[in-house]
C-alpha cells in the first residue's frame, strides 16, 4: 500500500468551518496542506462556533494555507465558484471532502417537504455537486480522491423505518461514492466514504441528539480527522470503493488504542451512530 504525505497538496472541504470538517483540514494543515473550506457561516452564530474565516485562520496557525470561501452547495454558482477559485488559489485540486451534511430525525407523517427538500439538497445533491465539479482538476491530479462522510449501505429497514428522510438523503450520500468509485476508476480517481463507529462531539449531536450529556458519550472529532487522513495518503487507484468505519481506518495503521478520542471515562459509556448493524435506534 502506497503512502504519501498532503504536503503541497489540495483539499477541497464542504463544510469546513467548525467540527468535523475542520478537524480533518487542520489534521491535512500539518503537513504544510492547501486548504480551501467551503461554508455557509460567514458571521458568527448563536448556536455554532466559529466561521469560515476562524476556521481559515486556524488552519494557518496549524501550519496549512487557507483559502476561506462563503458559499452553499445547493446553489449551483457557488460550487462551481468554489473549485474555480480553489483551483486558481492552489494551482488544482488532489481531494474534496464530501463533509457537508444537514439531519432531521422526523418521521414521514411528521417531516415537512422543506426539511426532505434541506437534506437531499445538502446532502446527496450537494455531494454530487461538488464531486462532478471537481473531477477535471482531480483527474490532472497525482493522487485523486474523493472522501464522502456517509454511511455503509446498510439496507436493514428499521434505519429506513426510524427516519426515512434522513435515511434517503445520507444513502444517497453514499451511493455517489458506490458509483462514482466505478465511473472513475480507468481515471484512477479514489471514491470512499467514511462514517463513524460511535456518535461524535459535534454542534449536531450537542443540540440535535442530547446536549453536554450525548458530548460526553462521544468520541472528538479528531479521530475522523486522523481517519481521513489515512484515506487520503493511500494510493488513490488501489484504495476506493469503501465504505469505512474510522475504528476499522484506524486499527489498519496499527493504532488500536483509541482512548485518547473518548471524552467519557469508559469505553462502554459511548453511543453507537447510526446505520450500523450492532446500533440501537435512535
Amino acid at each position: 500500500m502506497t503512502k504519501s504525505s498532503l504536503a503541497g497538496k489540495t483539499v477541497l472541504v464542504s463544510g469546513g468551518s467548525r467540527g468535523i470538517g475542520l478537524a480533518i483540514a487542520l489534521r491535512a494543515a500539518q503537513d504544510g496542506a492547501n486548504l480551501a473550506l467551503l461554508a455557509k457561516t460567514a458571521e458568527p452564530h448563536p448556536k455554532l462556533d466559529g466561521t469560515v474565516f476562524t476556521a481559515a485562520e486556524e488552519v494557518e496557525a496549524a501550519g496549512g494555507h487557507a483559502l476561506p470561501i462563503v458559499g452553499d452547495v445547493r446553489v449551483d454558482a457557488d460550487v462551481e465558484g468554489a473549485v474555480a477559485k480553489t483551483a486558481e488559489a492552489f494551482g488544482g485540486i488532489d481531494a474534496v471532502i464530501n463533509n457537508a451534511s444537514a439531519i432531521d430525525l422526523s418521521p414521514t407523517s411528521r417531516i415537512s417537504l422543506k426539511r426532505y427538500d434541506l437534506m437531499q439538497d445538502i446532502n446527496t445533491r450537494g455531494t454530487f455537486a461538488l464531486s462532478q465539479a471537481a473531477l477535471p482538476y482531480l483527474a490532472k491530479a497525482a493522487n485523486p480522491h474523493i472522501l464522502t462522510l456517509s454511511p455503509p449501505l446498510n439496507l436493514d429497514p428499521r434505519w429506513a423505518g426510524a427516519h426515512l428522510a434522513y435515511t434517503l438523503s445520507k444513502y444517497g450520500m453514499s451511493l455517489c461514492t458506490l458509483g462514482l468509485s466505478a465511473e472513475l476508476a480507468a481515471q484512477g480517481i479514489a471514491a470512499n466514504s467514511l462514517w463513524p463507529r460511535t456518535t461524535i462531539a459535534t454542534a449536531a449531536v450537542h443540540n440535535l441528539l442530547g446536549g453536554t450529556a450525548a458530548t460526553q458519550r462521544s468520541r472528538t472529532p479528531q479521530i475522523m480527522a486522523d481517519a481521513a487522513y489515512a484515506i487520503l495518503t493511500r494510493d488513490s487507484r488501489t484504495c476506493t470503493g469503501n465504505f469505512f468505519t474510522d475504528e476499522e481506518v484506524l486499527v489498519s495503521e496499527g493504532i488500536t488504542d483509541l482512548s485518547g478520542y473518548r471524552l467519557s471515562d469508559r469505553e462502554e459509556d459511548l453511543d453507537l451512530d447510526f446505520f450500523l448493524p450492532e446500533s440501537p435506534l435512535p
